[in-house]
């Protein structure tokens, strides 16, 4: 692969629809177009034309977009080739263009070429493909924030402050004759301060960004009989999982994404805990505790009509999950007595059969995992973004320990340029080929 390679891919869905767009970039992608049809495209607008392969026989009709260099998606000469939707004919005509000097594009290619000639950032790419696998509406909406660039334009705001802050503290160490105690001024010390409050800020919000891209696991968990099943089936609405009035019968774990307030949260319905003889249960409940093992938050079903005072709802739950955050439910409120769940204030009550406090236990996931759901998520953010932003934190935190502490401006400065370094690595200012690679892999081959 080389960057000064002629690429093309299909950059619709395979499989039988109305259009089927084939992509060509760089250098040759206008020559390609002309040689399969015979004209010569006028730029940014719609050309009608018969495709023909090496031997002259026509494969396809349809339009032809050329957008010259450097304004297509790619910053490269871009043509697309807007034929008939099929598997069979898009794959011919592709095999025409490939045949014609072009090869197949690479996972992520056209959008690493748009990366690589300024036309997007390393975050603003990622956007891309986080809004083509955004699962709820409010990650559509996060992640076309972030594509527009606004979260990248938080980041280079704190890293342009950051690198005002080192070129000041920079001078001063190069210019020792001036005598100026820098490290004393206040002035530094509150910007910097000021600096840590807006990272404090950022982080916050790309955590909620994270929940919207990669969503959270939570488990069901509870006795046999509890209504974890049905409780499942009240969430998702529908009849997803068997219920029966015999204990034990969840033997597999059945899964369900829902949307909560924008977060998609993988439901897994378990089997009932308990001292289980018979193998099959057995091993039920063995795969319950392997989902509660990598749960991000544990919903504990009580059955509330069979509550005695000397219950544990948490008795049952492997020892390794105790700092796994939890919500407590007491399902069955339709036949359980008002007193008895006036003693019981604990947890939330709620009915799966009859639907009372369902809408409740959604408000308590969303509360649970830190959603506000009056609040828009500002942009959508990865894992990779909130490691290089609390490394940044760290780093700032090193910097105010010098300040205080031994004053030391040449650590300061070295700091400051670690946390800069570490801001820049979310936009690809300070990005390994590595990690580029890595990235840009995970796309499909179209973008």
């Amino acid at each position: 692969m080389t960057a000064h390679d002629t690429i093309a891919a299909l950059a619709t869905p395979p499989g039988t629809g109305g259009v089927a767009i084939i992509r060509i970039s760089g250098h040759d992608a206008l020559a390609i177009g002309t040689r399969l049809s015979g004209k010569t495209p006028v730029p940014r607008h719609a050309t009608l034309a018969a495709l023909h392969d090496a031997d002259g026989s026509l494969i396809d009709q349809g339009l032809l977009l050329y957008f010259p260099a450097p304004h297509s998606y790619t910053g490269e000469d871009t043509l697309e080739i807007h034929g008939h939707g099929g598997i069979a004919v898009s794959q011919t005509v592709l095999a025409a263009v490939l045949n014609a000097g072009a090869r197949l594009a690479e996972p992520g290619e056209y959008s690493r070429r748009a990366y690589q000639n300024g036309k997007i950032d390393l975050a603003q790419a990622e956007a891309i493909a986080d809004l083509i696998n955004a699962r709820t509406a409010a990650a559509v909406k996060a992640a076309t924030r972030s594509l527009q660039g606004a979260f990248s334009q938080e980041v280079n705001a704190l890293a342009a402050e950051l690198l005002a802050l080192r070129a000041y503290i920079e001078a001063a160490l190069d210019f020792p004759e001036e005598e100026n105690d820098y490290l004393s001024e206040g002035d530094l010390e509150t910007r910097l301060y000021r600096w840590g409050e807006r990272l404090t800020r950022l982080l916050a919000q790309s955590a909620q960004g994270r929940l919207m891209n990669d969503g959270i696991n939570l488990v069901i968990a509870g006795k046999p009989n509890a209504g974890k099943s049905s409780l499942l089936n009240a969430l998702i609405g529908e009849e997803r999982a068997i219920v029966t009035a015999q204990a034990g019968t969840t033997r597999d774990i059945v899964r369900e994404t829902l949307n909560i307030a924008g977060v998609p949260v993988n439901i897994l319905d378990t089997a009932g805990l308990r001292d289980a003889t018979d193998h099959i249960e057995q091993e039920g409940i063995r795969r319950t505790k392997q989902a509660l093992a990598s749960a991000d938050l544990i919903l504990l079903l009580v059955d509330g009509s069979t509550l005695a005072d000397s219950d544990d709802p948490a008795a049952d739950l492997p020892s390794e999950t105790a700092t796994t955050p939890r919500l407590l439910a007491y399902n069955k409120a339709d036949q359980t007595p008002a007193d008895i769940q006036a003693n019981y204030r604990e947890g939330l009550w709620l009915s799966a059969k009859t639907g009372d406090g369902i809408d409740a236990l959604r408000h308590a996931i969303a509360a649970a995992v830190g959603r506000d759901e009056r609040e828009e998520t500002p942009y959508i953010a990865r894992e990779r973004h909130l490691r290089a932003l609390k490394q940044a934190a760290q780093h700032h935190r090193d910097a105010l320990a010098q300040l205080h502490g031994a004053r030391n401006g040449e650590l300061l400065a070295e700091d400051l340029r670690l946390a800069h370094d570490a801001l820049g690595s979310i936009t690809g200012a300070t990005s390994s080929d590595d990690l580029l690679g890595h990235i840009f892999s995970t796309f499909c081959i179209g973008k």
